[in-house]
């Protein structure tokens, strides 16, 4: 390939380096240049121009992209038509993302042009999710380099999907654990397995000691189960203690046990027959991520977990800060439960496209705009702030919510979509929030006392992390996320909102029927006459 300034008389056919705009309209970056292309140049005055001649042997950007990614592709995934010299890959299916490191190391030190990247293997995805893209930097590569990574890719990334299992599940009992506790685990468990479709088939409550447990594993692993969980009154401290000694008075044996991921540090993997048994770590009774979520993940997507994979996960094996933690055989003091800090986070930034001239959020009803009917409800509901985020007028906005008590922050990128704004919106959230409710400015009928249920449903501690409203069983908004998942919504691209992350955490989603309030937004002028608003022209607004 050939590239620098050529003479625009002798540029037709070239791929034109940088975009040039012109007075009836741009010429992009990558355009293959037409005769009529050249013509407008030279009409305007341009004799010169930077392009990229290709050569005989050179493949197009985006057919060397697709060449890539088809090579690469080891299953369980959708590949996107290649735009710009990229292919995205997504994920097919609700699964697991297996990457063979050593391939993808390989096809990058091929050639600096020809790059394939990919989240972390093992990684948890949900359908539609992206996982990995092949991405060419120039505007064409050599032949030899595009042969060279096919080669070398040998179908590197694959999702591998989850596949539905009957779990059963055994559990200690010892005087200081209270039944709560029991059923807790019970109902945390059960919403870990509904990620991969699973369904707890039956649980055994017995005394902590090994034959009693011996012998539920025993009857377990003869009526059906495909995987056994064991949640122990007392942790596992040796490949002696009660619960793998049960494993092997039941016939079974020990796989491994212990791994150098904290949370998670104590756990056992063993199998008795052919049906694989799990000795939980006392982490795995807390919906938050551990070592256990990184074995059951593989083994619900048929991936095979063995002493040398359990071993291979100390790097990014430490989850949470060891010193943020009260050490095990510590006495702490029981503390004092604190009222939890919910934010709210009301989006008032949109263009109001498909309301053709009307910003919707300043129509009218009784007299006030939509957005300072949804800013009086949140405000009257027991959410700790309120802050709105501004973007298409403004000023008007601003002006509508005059006198309420709410900080508003602006989005300037507020046309690339939804995702700016929750972005703009968490990142103005206080420091001491313990979770934000996204709300919708055009939702008049979500009131304050339906906010108050949604708050009244997070319950992070027993898994309920992320609270969605729903109308007949089909999800709307708000949604309310806990702090924990700030960072994931700090990252969100796009107009399509943070429904994939909701995806991602399936086992931590409850949702509160609300009714149709949830899905009523007033988007077009029939939506807004057939619910009793009265339109404000958009020019006349900003008069």
């Amino acid at each position: 390939m050939k590239f620098g300034p050529r003479a625009t008389r002798e540029s037709e056919d070239c791929l034109l380096a940088h975009t040039i705009r012109l007075a009836d309209g741009a010429l992009k970056k990558g355009r293959r240049l037409s005769g009529d292309d050249i013509a407008r140049l030279l009409a305007a005055g341009i004799e010169e121009i930077v392009v990229a001649r290709l050569e005989i042997d050179d493949c197009h950007e985006d057919r060397a992209a697709e060449r890539l990614a088809r090579a690469a592709d080891g299953g369980g995934l959708t590949l996107e038509p290649p735009f710009t010299g990229r292919v995205n890959f997504q994920a097919a299916a609700d699964g697991v993302l297996v990457v063979d490191k050593a391939a993808v190391d390989a096809v990058n030190r091929v050639d600096p042009a020809l790059t394939l990247a990919t989240l972390p293997a093992w990684s948890r995805v949900a359908r539609g999710r992206m996982v990995a893209t092949a991405k060419v930097i120039p505007f064409a590569v050599g032949e030899t380099s595009v042969r060279a990574v096919e080669a070398a890719a040998a179908r590197a990334v694959r999702v591998a999907p989850f596949r539905p299992r009957k779990v059963a599940m055994v559990a200690t009992v010892l005087a200081h654990l209270k039944p709560s506790v029991m059923d807790k685990t019970r109902r945390i468990t059960e919403a870990r397995l509904a990620v991969s479709g699973s369904t707890l088939t039956s649980e055994r409550r017995v005394a902590h000691e090994t034959g009693a447990v011996a012998e539920a594993l025993g009857a377990l692993s003869h009526c059906g189960a495909d995987l056994i969980l064991v949640f122990g009154a007392s942790a596992i401290v040796d490949r002696d203690d009660v619960i793998p000694a049960a494993i092997r008075a039941a016939g079974g044996r020990l796989v491994h046990f212990g791994m150098p991921v904290d949370p998670g540090n104590l756990l056992l993997l063993g199998e008795i027959g052919k049906v694989p048994v799990i000795g939980a770590p006392g982490c795995a009774r807390s919906p938050s991520e551990n070592g256990f979520d990184w074995v059951l993940d593989r083994l619900m997507a048929d991936c095979p977990v063995t002493p040398e994979d359990v071993m291979s996960m100390g790097v990014g094996g430490l989850l949470m800060e060891i010193g943020s933690r009260p050490q095990p055989r510590e006495e702490t003091a029981r503390a004092v439960p604190q009222p939890r800090k919910v934010a709210g986070i009301l989006l008032a930034a949109g263009r109001s496209r498909r309301a053709e001239g009307v910003n919707k959020l300043l129509a009218r009803i009784d007299g006030r705009p939509l957005v300072r009917i949804a800013a009086e409800h949140a405000l009257a509901s027991s959410l700790s702030r309120l802050i709105v985020v501004t973007g298409h007028m403004h000023a008007d906005i601003r002006d509508a919510l005059a006198g309420l008590d709410v900080d508003i922050v602006h989005n300037p990128d507020h046309a690339e979509g939804m995702a700016g704004s929750i972005r703009t919106g968490v990142q103005a959230l206080p420091a001491d929030a313990d979770a934000a409710m996204v709300l919708l400015a055009d939702m008049p009928r979500i009131d304050a006392h339906t906010l108050d249920r949604l708050i009244a449903a997070y319950r992070p501690e027993a898994g309920r992390a992320v609270v969605v409203a729903t109308a007949g069983g089909r999800r709307g908004n708000p949604v309310l996320w806990d702090r924990a998942f700030f960072s994931a919504l700090a990252r969100l691209e796009g107009d399509i909102g943070a429904r994939h992350v909701i995806g991602e955490n399936a086992g931590m989603v409850v949702e509160v029927e609300v009714g149709e309030a949830a899905r009523l937004d007033l988007d077009t002028r029939e939506a807004l006459r057939a619910a009793g608003a009265e339109p404000v022209d958009a020019a006349a607004a900003q008069d």
